[in-house]
């Protein structure tokens, strides 16, 4: 949206010279972080609330010039206005997002994400700030544990509502020529090794894929869900697209997670994951990925009886993932995890596969068809999923 037209003709040319001397961000619509209380725990000192926000992606945003020329074209960025980093910092700056508009509401420590806004999809992506250093928030979960409330009770047969962590640059590329970095949601990577405009901050004129360690802690609707570690190669070529990940539904446990099953899913609930080490420390090699249920204030059983429950570990990796060994397994999973990773938390759905790959089929009950976005919209416009109180830090100090 342009300023109004009733600025005076020299305070418009000034506006005009320091936007287009500028580097990112503008000044037409400031970013303003919708604030998202977390905590960080410890056995000893409890629970301790993190000055936390969340930031919409940088692909979600307007790129324009100093007389509001869109810097982007259907194909990416405008070659003519930037055809390298310094020429495209000069021509071009970046705005602020709207929060409300993209499906995005927090108060306290609650998030909603909604699929459409006023008729039209959005399918926003956020991810974890830290607002003290305006870096991501690192979370280190080698050792460790991280616990969450989700109500997905709307989501559909096609949506995803996903909670997942992803090993981008703590800065998000923050650069000279692009100095917003992750207070702009710069820098996106995941394990599909995603094409996108701009390559952890840098205009990506190569069309290179951007790979990166990923760990879904939770890929769901309210028919069935996932969670997957997809490690990548050292040089972060190539990674574990498929993961080795548990699905309660393609284990053979047709009626654990649904509207009235074991979880019940047309019910809040609280999801906790635990990444042990071999030697119980937080520098070892991971060894399992543990989930644990909770409703209704009471352990929910795991589909899977035994010690550990529904979890994942080598042994299960090397059966069911072909491609597991050659990523390094977990081991891979458990280095990045030790380094830091960013929290991601999206809502979407899929135009050309359905979703079937999460809930069709094995994966799920629901038919190859029911997840048509435009059978979404038609019958489940309103869809949306809620994350809440979320925690991480040492195995068994998240939850009460």
């Amino acid at each position: 949206m342009a300023p109004k037209t009733s600025i005076s003709l020299l305070t418009a040319v000034l506006a005009l010279l320091e936007l287009a001397s500028a580097q990112n961000p503008g000044t037409v619509s400031p970013e303003v972080h919708p604030k998202l209380e977390t905590q960080k725990c410890t056995k000893t000192g409890g629970c301790v609330t993190q000055n936390t926000s969340v930031v919409l992606d940088f692909a979600y945003r307007w790129l324009h010039t100093a007389d509001y020329t869109s810097c982007t074209t259907s194909s990416g960025v405008d070659a003519t206005l930037c055809p390298d980093e310094a020429t495209c910092a000069q021509n071009c700056v970046i705005e602020g997002a709207n929060y409300t508009g993209a499906g995005i509401t927090t108060s306290g420590s609650t998030m909603t994400m909604n699929q459409y806004v006023g008729g039209s999809s959005q399918s926003p992506r956020v991810y974890l700030l830290d607002e003290s250093s305006g870096d991501y928030e690192m979370l280190k979960l080698l050792g460790q544990e991280l616990s969450f409330d989700v109500d997905l009770s709307t989501l559909p047969c096609g949506e995803n509502g996903a909670l997942y962590l992803s090993e981008m640059d703590a800065t998000g590329g923050r650069n000279q020529y692009q100095t917003g970095g992750a207070n702009y949601g710069s820098g996106y990577c995941d394990a599909q090794c995603p094409v996108n405009t701009f390559k952890n901050g840098t205009i990506n004129t190569s069309k290179a894929g951007y790979c990166c360690n990923e760990m879904d802690i939770l890929e769901s609707n309210s028919q069935a869900a996932a969670f997957t570690p997809h490690p990548c190669a050292d040089d972060a070529s190539n990674c574990d697209k498929g993961g080795c990940g548990f699905n309660a539904y393609s284990a053979g446990y047709k009626n654990y997670w649904a509207p009235g099953g074991t979880l019940d899913t047309s019910k809040p609930f609280t999801i906790i994951t635990q990444f042990f080490t071999n030697d119980n420390t937080t520098s070892g090699t991971l060894s399992e990925i543990r989930r644990i249920y909770k409703q209704n204030g009471q352990i929910v059983p795991s589909a899977v009886s035994g010690a550990s429950g529904d979890s994942i570990n080598g042994t299960w990796c090397a059966q069911v993932d072909s491609s597991a060994a050659q990523f390094g397994n977990l081991q891979t999973m458990g280095a990045a995890l030790g380094r830091g990773m960013v929290m991601a938390f999206s809502i979407w759905n899929d135009g050309s596969q359905y979703m079937n790959w999460l809930d069709s089929g094995n994966a799920g009950p629901c038919s190859a068809t029911e997840g048509n976005p435009a059978t979404i919209q038609a019958e489940a416009p309103e869809t949306h999923v809620v994350f809440s109180n979320i925690r991480w830090g040492d195995i068994g100090s998240t939850t009460s």
